[in-house]
């Protein structure tokens, strides 16, 4: 292996800690500076990783020559702004998810980082986990003969009630489609493929909603975008996906993804998480929890990372990929617009199904 690739952080939010943890025990990938509006947080960060310095601002993290990708942690309605600024840079980009906020944002992101010969990855990469691995390699293997269906099912009462300022969750970018969404639909793309119809529906039940914790608990901000959102997705192989995503359940016992064939059926693990038990129902036989076959062990936020170094490391393509993300932010935003239409539309965009992770 060669030298590890040196990453730059944007955003020293909630979630850099999970990517602290991981990056942590990579040994492809290291922290060597990290920006933030908040200074403070920036210094938290820095003071947890040896060796990363902290940098007065995003352009004076772009100019530093021991930077050679951005992780792009800030909120989604600047994702495609610090992306295309990073590129210009020459910076390769890994990013939170959504890509961007708009399909518009997202192809000049891909056109950027094709005329720079530059790479952009994209979260979650929880799908590289055993989890969604195990389940796929049933699938590939023929466990439940050819996939007919499957549902997913992502549903809380809001993030309000666990997030000290929750309000971006309600503007637009975001919502529960767009932000738990890329793990459901990233997930169903590596096990049944692209999507190529989608029928929604939509609906926003409260106007208002209130902060539950944190200083600023009791503080009341309004809701700018649909909290629960549902609908079918046609696969290209002609599998069918029923979603729900919301915000507004207080509590359910529903599954959180199933895949349904002519041989039998999969129970696969919440896509928000790396590890979990696969359980196979083979027709004329009894539910039994398949031994882990594929995917990474003991992956974290940053495994994208990861093998997103490998890769460049190896000249082949990435697993959590732009053009991934650029297809699932394009099914999310044609339901939301099936929703408001009252009708089923094509999703114009496509992806290959990125290659499995074989190394269990």
């Amino acid at each position: 292996m060669g030298r590890p690739l040196r990453i730059g952080m944007v955003g020293a939010g909630k979630i850099s800690g999970a990517y602290l943890d991981t990056l942590a025990r990579l040994d492809n990938v290291v922290l060597r500076a990290v920006t933030d509006l908040d200074a403070a947080r920036a210094t938290s960060v820095a003071d947890r990783a040896p060796g990363a310095a902290v940098a007065d601002s995003l352009a004076d993290l772009l100019v530093r020559d021991d930077v050679d990708a951005v992780l792009n942690l800030t909120i989604p309605a600047v994702h495609a702004e610090v992306a295309t600024a990073a590129l210009a840079a020459g910076k390769h980009v890994y990013g939170e998810k959504p890509l961007a906020a708009t399909r518009e944002e997202a192809d000049a992101i891909l056109r950027t980082a094709a005329a720079a010969g530059l790479r952009v990855g994209c979260a979650p990469d929880t799908v590289l986990g055993t989890g969604t691995q195990t389940a796929r390699r049933a699938v590939d293997d023929g466990r439940i003969g050819r996939p007919v269906a499957a549902t997913a099912f992502m549903t809380t009462a809001g993030h309000e009630h666990w997030h000290p300022d929750p309000e971006f969750y309600y503007r637009p970018g975001g919502g529960p489609l767009l932000d738990m969404g890329p793990y459901y639909l990233s997930a169903l793309v590596h096990l049944l493929g692209p999507v190529t119809r989608v029928t929604g529906a939509s609906s926003r039940p409260r106007a208002e909603r209130v902060v539950g914790s944190g200083p600023r608990a009791g503080s009341v901000f309004p809701v700018e975008v649909e909290t629960h959102v549902t609908g079918v997705l046609e696969h290209a192989d002609g599998a069918l996906s029923t979603l729900v995503m919301s915000f507004d359940i207080h509590a359910a016992r529903l599954p959180r993804i199933e895949v349904h064939g002519t041989e039998g059926s999969l129970s696969v693990p919440d896509p928000n998480g790396f590890e979990g038990p696969v359980d196979l129902f083979a027709a004329g036989g009894d539910w039994e929890t398949l031994p882990v076959s594929a995917g990474c062990p003991g992956g974290g936020r940053g495994t994208g990372l990861a093998d997103l170094s490998d890769a460049l490391a190896a000249g082949r393509p990435h697993r959590a990929s732009a053009e991934l993300a650029r297809h699932v932010l394009d099914v999310m935003l044609t339901l939301l617009d099936a929703a408001e239409q009252e009708r089923t539309l094509r999703v114009s965009s496509t992806c290959e199904r990125p290659e499995p992770v074989r190394t269990a």
